[in-house]
C-alpha cells in the first residue's frame, strides 16, 4: 500500500453517477440563511430564559441550554463554511466562517486548512492533522476530550503561535503559499477581542459572562460528544471512509444542532455536498454503506462503556456500534496506535 492515499469515495469503492452528484451538490444561499434565522430565534429564546433566571439557581440549567444552542451550531456552521458549502455567495460564506470560528475559538483559515488535510488523510496516523485523541481511547482520554479544556488549550496554543509568527510544522504542511499573513492578522484580531471579553467584568460589563463565556464553557462537552463519535473506535490508516468514519441516526433537534452532519460517512465521501443535501446523499448511497449507528445518546453511552472497560482491563466488544477489529480485545494491556495531533 503506498504511503499517500487520498481518502474519498474512490478510495472507498463507493460510486455515484456524475449527474446525480451534481444535482445533490448544487449550492444555494437559501438553506444557510434559513438556518441563521432559526439559530438566532433559538438563541433569542434561550437567552431570554437566562435573563429571566438571573439571580436564581435556575440560571445554571438555562445557561447550559443556551450554551448548547450557542456552541454546537457554532462548531457545525464553522465546519460547513470551512468547506465553502454553506452558501453559494463566497462573501457570505467567509463572513459566517469568521464569526462562527470566533465562537468555536479557532482561527478560521487554520480551521479550513487543517480540515482539508483531515479529509485528504482521514484518520491516517502521522498525516491527519485533526486527530483530537489518542487511539485506542481510554477513560482518561475520554474525559479530557469531552471536557473541552484539551481542545481549548490546543486552540490557544495555535492562536499564540500564529499571532507571534511562530509557525509549526503542521501549519507549514497544510497552509498554502500566502496564507500565513492572513492567519496572523486574524489571530491577533481575535486574541484582542477575547482579551476585551475577559476584561469586561472589571468594567462592570457582566452580560458577556452570563450570555457568552459561561454558556460557551457549559456547552462545549455536548459539542465534543457530537464530534467524538465521528471516528472513535474505528480503523486508522485505512483508505476506506467506510472503515474510519461513523454515521449515526438522529432526531430533528440533533440534526439541526449538528447541521445534519450525523451523515458523517456520506460527508467524507463527498465533502462538496452542502449540509442540507446530506440526507438526500445518504438515500442515494444507502445500498453501498454500513448501517448508521444508534442515535447520539446511545452511541455516546456505548463509547463511554467501551473506554471505561478498556481502562479497567476488561473486554471491549461494543454491543451496538461499529468498531475496528483491533479495538475489540479480551482485556489486558493496551498498545497505543496513534497519538493525538490536536
Amino acid at each position: 500500500m503506498p504511503d499517500y492515499i487520498p481518502t474519498n469515495a474512490a478510495s472507498s469503492g463507493v460510486k455515484l453517477d456524475k449527474k446525480t452528484l451534481k444535482s445533490i451538490a448544487a449550492r444555494s444561499d437559501k438553506p444557510g440563511l434559513i438556518y441563521i434565522a432559526q439559530w438566532v430565534a433559538f438563541l433569542s429564546a434561550t437567552g431570554a430564559l437566562v435573563w429571566a433566571t438571573l439571580g436564581t439557581l435556575w440560571v445554571w440549567p438555562a445557561m447550559l441550554l443556551h450554551g448548547i444552542f450557542l456552541t454546537v451550531p457554532a462548531y457545525s456552521f464553522s465546519h460547513e463554511t470551512a468547506h465553502g458549502t454553506a452558501f453559494r455567495s463566497r462573501w457570505l460564506n467567509e463572513a459566517v466562517l469568521w464569526v462562527t470560528s470566533f465562537l468555536y475559538m479557532e482561527e478560521p483559515l487554520h480551521r479550513r486548512y487543517t480540515h482539508t488535510n483531515h479529509h485528504t488523510h482521514t484518520w491516517w496516523v502521522g498525516k491527519d492533522s485533526q486527530m483530537p485523541f489518542d487511539t485506542p481511547m481510554g477513560f482518561g482520554g475520554w474525559l479530557a476530550e469531552i471536557s473541552g479544556f484539551a481542545l481549548l488549550r490546543f486552540h490557544m496554543q495555535v492562536f499564540v503561535c500564529l499571532a507571534a509568527g511562530r509557525y509549526t510544522d503542521t501549519m507549514k504542511m497544510v497552509t498554502p503559499e500566502g496564507g500565513f499573513a492572513k492567519m496572523t492578522r486574524n489571530a491577533r484580531i481575535m486574541l484582542m477581542i477575547y482579551a476585551l471579553i475577559a476584561a469586561a467584568p472589571f468594567f462592570g460589563i457582566w452580560w458577556v459572562v452570563w450570555f457568552l463565556v459561561i454558556p460557551r464553557i457549559l456547552g462545549a462537552p455536548v459539542m465534543l460528544l457530537f464530534t467524538l463519535i465521528q471516528h472513535v473506535e474505528l480503523q486508522e490508516n485505512s483508505p476506506s471512509i467506510l472503515e474510519s468514519t461513523r454515521s449515526f441516526r438522529s432526531n430533528r433537534l440533533a440534526e439541526f444542532l449538528y447541521m445534519k452532519m450525523n451523515n458523517h460517512v456520506e460527508h467524507h465521501l463527498y465533502p462538496q455536498v452542502p449540509f442540507h443535501a446530506l440526507p438526500k446523499l445518504a438515500e442515494a448511497l444507502q445500498d453501498q454503506l454500513p448501517q448508521p449507528d444508534p442515535g447520539f445518546c446511545k452511541t455516546n453511552l456505548e463509547v463511554m462503556s467501551v473506554v471505561l472497560r478498556r481502562s479497567l482491563g476488561r473486554q471491549t466488544k461494543a454491543a451496538s456500534i461499529r468498531q475496528a477489529p483491533h479495538m475489540i480485545t479480551g482485556g489486558g494491556p493496551v498498545e497505543r496506535v496513534a497519538q493525538r495531533t490536536m
